[in-house]
């Protein structure tokens, strides 16, 4: 394979679409990649239609197999006009953004308007342009298109003065001569030169069956009714370079190189700029977060913080500044500002969340003093990886956050991130499963014995079950179709709340788009892509009982979690009786059993009560060593003092997500970055598999640092059990938090606890009529639905033994609030009714 460059000419292809094309291309971005690279291609132009959904895959994916990565996108317009438009650089690349952004913008989801006067506006960018012309589109022959006499070049071509070039396109059909010649003659024709390009839908031929199926899915038809909309054979994927030399003349391929060379544009060089309206004029990021924190320290330590605080902010201080992150911090306190001066409570939590930086800014109530996680382990100049910061808010009250964002910032300039929903096995069958043909009401029965949880594979198993025969090759295709399909994405939807925010008009950065809900636009890259280029986004989520907390907290006169008790006993004896219908995340049957096993009695107790209780530590088994060594039944071990630093506050038992990637790099002796791909592959394998080859190196290096073989493969099977279900320390954190408080406020207020719960539903485990009957059992007054007295939400009353509780008109099944508010208002009337008749 050596001689390959010598022996066959160079290539680079210019023209391809992956699966975020979406029910087009055939094959991952990666998978892209990867082939390009094994075929000796001098470089991949990725160019999804009217897309950039999947170029940072495609980016991450290029570096590591050391292929050059141009990239562009394809664009059918309203003229019939199918062109490729490639971005030699920075400026050019915006440009395209922003013509993407138009496209989708003007038109609803998933899809896109444009027209030959849109393309000639950003021919000022220095985009490159390939039309590629098409060959009697309807007929699918060269003849009926060589009859077309009004056939011309687009005007707007001649705009891309030396950076326009007609794309011939060979697909080993019987008019490839033909076509050719008609190219050239065009070519001569106009001045515009020919280069070779390839259509590629996906990365091997092999493909072409389930490119067939996509096809079939998105004309809504079985694929043997397809007829020419599917293509004649499978030449479009990326085919050797012997092959294309083959087909076409020496300096088409050459003009490919030649095109490549001039694309240096990378998404390595993208840099996020921050709004600079967070920083007052005349101060700077550094020196305003600074002064921010410091009056933060005075407001939540009157008295005077802590030498060990201090300490502690003056060291994250110091780390934020030296990677350059204050404007982030900057963003998620301005958004916090917002929400508290509106009253609408909110709770931090992520990877940077529990610091005392963020103690102090107000982003959360974690006190840094009842936790010892270190900074560094969440903001890490070794990893240099960006800080990540959820903010939760009243569920009822979030839109006026967003909303708040947009106003601030504009829509240009503020947008959600996307998220990309993915096939799992009941959808792949369903749609696989149609387009082979099979009756509907079979897939439904074999779709409904597969679950979210169930991986990658449809199991023959389950398919028989079903009344399907395994063996039947029909049956055989849909099942590997299926397995092929999974994990594909379907379409990008919103993400639950993370906003990205820039300086200048976001869509210079990344593409946007509409969402399906009215007034919300989405970016087209996903949390994992923003991660991959270093570039930030703010996180606000809606949590119901924040909603619920808020409500009690004014029932009972308090102005936030602040003034909440810290580690009161009567709160932790009640938990560790499992008392804790309604308290937030211990309220499951799962979690009720472990409380008196695990005996919290303290905040840290809880961090790891609210971890303990999830797939991953279960999985792992590593729930059972835990409580047995809390107990004292089991001696607490380590197998080197390494892994005691690591492991000391979970008693051996490794719990929490960052506690696996840091024993990965202790013991196995994975660097950083490694590190870092484990936490990836962790939260994805479920979806896309990819953790086979960290279970070799996580052996042998715990292997050659001396560590047992059951020490290592105890610590890969809480790998595998994490899965999709790894819990970060930072997050138990700030749910624990939660915990406390909710649980104090069933201890001390169960009427506000009830009233507020019911005031804020839907939410929780239980249902209101047994939250009703809990609070009974703890002989709470529950006074029913009064017409002449009932507010629409429910309140507190003086009752004979203290608070009672009367339900509010919200509680009477089927009546709307509007109707409810016509009854208060018309209450003044004495008999009930003419209080029915008025209101």
């Amino acid at each position: 394979m050596a001689s390959l460059p010598e022996v066959f000419p160079g290539y680079a292809e210019l023209h391809c679409l992956s699966n975020f094309s979406f029910l087009r291309g055939a094959s991952q971005p990666e998978e892209l990649a990867a082939r390009a690279a094994a075929l000796g291609y001098a470089a991949l132009a990725l160019t999804d239609e009217c897309s950039l959904a999947g170029i940072v895959r495609a980016h991450v994916a290029a570096k590591q197999h050391g292929l050059k990565l141009v990239i562009g996108a394809e664009f059918r317009l309203q003229e019939g006009d199918k062109l490729v438009l490639l971005a030699p650089d920075r400026r050019a690349y915006g440009a395209l953004c922003g013509l993407i952004t138009t496209g989708r913008r003007r038109a609803k989801k998933g899809a896109y308007a444009l027209a030959r006067e849109d393309v000639a506006r950003v021919a000022w960018s220095g985009l490159l342009a390939l039309w590629v012309p098409e060959a009697g589109k309807e007929s699918g022959t060269v003849h009926v298109f060589l009859q077309e006499k009004t056939w011309t070049v687009p005007d707007f071509l001649g705009d891309f003065r030396g950076r326009a070039w007609i794309a011939a396109e060979l697909h080993a059909g019987a008019d490839d001569r033909a076509w050719l010649a008609r190219l050239t003659e065009l070519s001569r024709a106009s001045g515009l030169p020919l280069v070779a390009t390839g259509d590629v839908h996906m990365h091997v031929r092999s493909r072409r069956r389930l490119q067939d199926a996509l096809t079939a899915v998105r004309l809504g038809r079985p694929v043997d009714a397809c007829g020419r909309a599917l293509f004649p054979n499978g030449e479009r994927h990326l085919r050797l370079r012997a092959r294309l030399a083959q087909l076409y003349p020496a300096e088409l391929l050459a003009e490919t190189l030649a095109i490549a060379a001039r694309c240096g544009f990378s998404l390595d060089s993208l840099r996020y700029e921050y709004p600079e309206e967070l920083v007052p004029a005349g101060e700077t990021p550094a020196g305003w977060l600074r002064r921010l924190t410091m009056e933060g320290l005075a407001w939540r330590f009157p008295a005077g913080a802590p030498g060990p605080v201090r300490e502690l902010v003056e060291h994250e201080l110091a780390l934020v500044a030296e990677l350059g992150y204050e404007a982030f911090f900057l963003t998620v306190h301005d958004v916090v500002k917002f929400a508290r001066s509106r009253g609408i409570l909110c709770q931090g939590r992520g990877s940077a969340a529990n610091s005392a930086v963020c103690h102090a800014l107000g982003i959360t109530e974690v006190d840094p003093a009842r936790m010892s996680m270190l900074f560094e382990r969440f903001v890490s100049k070794e990893r240099n990886e960006p800080p990540d910061i959820d903010v939760d808010f009243e569920h009822e009250r979030r839109e006026e956050v967003i909303q708040y964002v947009y106003a601030k910032y504009g829509r240009e300039r503020a947008a959600l991130a996307a998220t990309v929903i993915c096939y799992r096995p009941r959808s792949a069958l369903r749609d696989m499963g149609r387009a082979l043909g099979f009756p509907p009401a079979q897939l439904e029965r074999v779709a409904k014995t597969l679950s979210w949880w169930d991986g990658r594979a449809v199991l023959p198993a389950r398919l028989a079950e079903a009344g399907l025969d395994p063996e039947d090759a029909a049956v055989g295709r849909l099942l590997a179709l299926a397995g092929d399909l999974v994990g594909f994405p379907r379409h990008l939807s919103q993400h639950v709340g993370g906003f990205v925010i820039s300086r200048g008009p976001l869509a210079e950065l990344v593409p946007v788009e509409n969402a399906a809900m009215a007034e919300r636009t989405v970016i087209q890259w996903d949390k994992d892509d923003l991660e991959s280029l270093g570039l930030l986004k703010v996180d606000v989520l809606a949590l119901g009982m924040l909603t619920a907390i808020r409500k009690a907290l004014r029932f009972i006169g308090l102005e936030d979690m602040r003034r909440v008790p810290a580690e009161d006993p009567q709160t932790y004896a009640m938990i560790r009786q499992a008392d804790t219908v309604g308290v937030f995340q211990i309220e499951s049957r799962a979690q009720m059993s472990m409380l008196p096993r695990l005996r919290p009695e303290n905040f840290y107790d809880l961090v790891i009560e609210v971890a303990i209780v999830r797939p991953g530590p279960i999985q792992g088994g590593m729930v059972h060593p835990y409580l047995r060594r809390r107990q004292g039944l089991e001696p607490v071990v380590y197998p080197s003092k390494a892994v005691e630093a690591v492991l000391s506050r979970t008693l051996g038992v490794p719990i929490f997500q960052e506690q696996v990637m840091q024993l990965a790099m202790v013991a196995a002796g994975f660097s950083p970055g490694e590190a870092d791909a484990l936490r990836r592959s962790m939260a994805a394998w479920k979806k896309k598999g990819g953790l086979e080859p960290f279970e070799a190196r996580l052996k042998q290096g715990m292997a050659a640092n001396g560590y047992a073989p059951a020490f290592a493969d105890a610590i890969y099977r809480q790998i595998l059990g994490f899965g999709d279900y790894g819990f970060p320390e930072s997050h138990s954190a700030s749910f624990a938090l939660l915990v406390y408080v909710s649980a104090w406020l069933k201890c001390h207020h169960p009427a506000a606890f009830l009233a507020a719960l019911l005031n804020s539903q839907p939410m929780g485990f239980y249902s209101p009529s047994q939250l009703v009957q809990d609070a009974r059992r703890h002989g709470v007054e529950v006074r029913g639905v009064d017409v002449c007295v009932s507010d629409w939400d429910c309140t507190l009353e003086v009752g004979s033994g203290g608070q009672a509780v009367r339900l509010g008109l919200r509680m009477a099944g089927g009546l709307a609030e509007s109707a409810a508010r016509r009854v208060i208002a018309a209450r003044r009337f004495a008999t009930v009714d003419e209080l029915a008749r008025r209101a």
